[in-house]
């Protein structure tokens, strides 16, 4: 079994650590977070490190992780900011989660339960997607973007790097949504969306 850390210690890795669940591939090492304050042995059993575990562990690979609606588009600053070799990232799907073996899916990706990628679907570099989403088929997601939960992405969808789609949205089919893009929650996107804006509402519109 490979061995794994995962950072940092938030909701995201969480949700990460329980996709773990009887998992013959990963052997669960900690997590590693720079908040001296959750550092040490957690309640639940695992461990909580500063970023010396990256070297103490030398063979474990890594799942990175952070972001939210306030720190979206720096999430390659984050990772970046590691300076891990690239080959230290893995992916991690859970095994409820239907990836077509038609899809591409790239380096420290997180794929949670009940999430479907269809056919032809290009998921890039450093993504989480929530549960229970839908990405069809043709459609491209850039390199650090974050899709919430229970949305729907229709086909030929383009979404650019560092974005961050609210749990709900719908998608409509053949339309670009362009880089460090925010989409709130419950949207309905049936026209693109330029690159750097604020998208929300039925259907959305776009604000300052």
């Amino acid at each position: 079994m490979k061995k794994l850390i995962i950072f940092p210690f938030n909701g995201n890795g969480l949700e990460a650590l329980s996709c773990l669940q009887n998992s013959t591939e990963f052997e669960f090492v900690g997590f590693v977070d720079d908040t001296p304050e959750k550092q040490g042995k957690h309640e639940y059993g695992f461990h909580v490190y500063g970023r010396e575990a990256f070297n103490n562990f030398k063979d474990a690979m890594v799942l990175a992780v952070p972001g939210s609606p306030t720190s979206f588009q720096k999430r390659n600053e984050i990772i970046d900011g590691l300076k891990l070799n690239e080959n230290r990232f893995t992916t991690i799907i859970h095994p409820k989660a239907n990836v077509s073996p038609l899809a591409s899916i790239g380096k420290n990706v997180l794929i949670m339960a009940g999430v479907c990628i269809t056919a032809n679907a290009k998921i890039g570099h450093h993504i989480i997607v929530l549960p229970n989403t839908v990405i069809h088929h043709d459609s491209t997601v850039g390199n650090y973007t974050l899709i919430g939960s229970n949305i729907t992405i229709a086909g030929y969808t383009s979404i650019g790097e560092k974005c961050y789609i609210g749990s709900g949205t719908s998608v409509i089919n053949n339309i670009s949504i362009g880089d460090q893009t925010i989409i709130g929650m419950g949207s309905t996107v049936i026209r693109s969306v330029p690159s750097q804006s604020k998208a929300v509402g039925n259907p959305s519109r776009i604000i300052p």
